[in-house]
C-alpha cells in the first residue's frame, strides 16, 4: 500500500505561481513512476506531467510545457509540481498519483484556483 497526501493548493491570479507538493509513505520503494493529474468541473482526469523513478524522466502535457516543472526529493519521499504563468484554464483539482507496476494509488486531491 502507498499513501500519498498533496498539500500547496490555492487560489492565485492569472500569470502567478503555485507550488504543489505529494508526501508518499508505505511501499514506496515500490513504485516506479509519480506523476501529477488533474480534474477541471465537467471534464476527464487529465495528465499534467510524470517522472520516473530512478532516473528522473520527466513527461509533460503539451498545455503546461515550458510552465510547469515536475521534481521529487526522494530523501524526504516527496514530489513537487511547480506552476508558473497559471491560466484561468489551469483551475482543477489536483491529484497526486503513484504506479508500481500493477497497482495505481491516488491521494485526496487539492484545489487549485486561477482566478483575477
Amino acid at each position: 500500500q502507498v499513501q500519498l497526501v498533496e498539500a500547496g493548493g490555492g487560489l492565485v491570479q492569472p500569470g502567478g505561481s503555485l507550488t504543489l507538493s505529494c508526501a508518499a509513505s508505505g511501499s514506496i520503494f515500490s513504485i516506479y513512476v509519480m506523476g501529477w493529474y488533474r480534474q477541471a468541473p465537467g471534464r476527464q482526469r487529465e495528465l499534467v506531467a510524470t517522472i520516473t523513478q530512478p532516473g528522473g524522466s520527466t513527461n509533460y502535457a503539451d498545455s503546461v510545457k515550458g510552465r510547469f516543472t515536475i521534481s521529487r526529493d526522494n530523501a524526504k519521499n516527496t514530489m513537487s509540481l511547480q506552476m508558473n504563468s497559471l491560466k484561468p484554464e489551469d483551475t482543477a483539482v489536483y491529484y497526486c498519483n503513484a504506479y508500481n507496476g500493477r497497482y495505481e494509488y491516488w491521494g485526496q486531491g487539492t484545489q487549485v484556483t486561477v482566478s483575477s
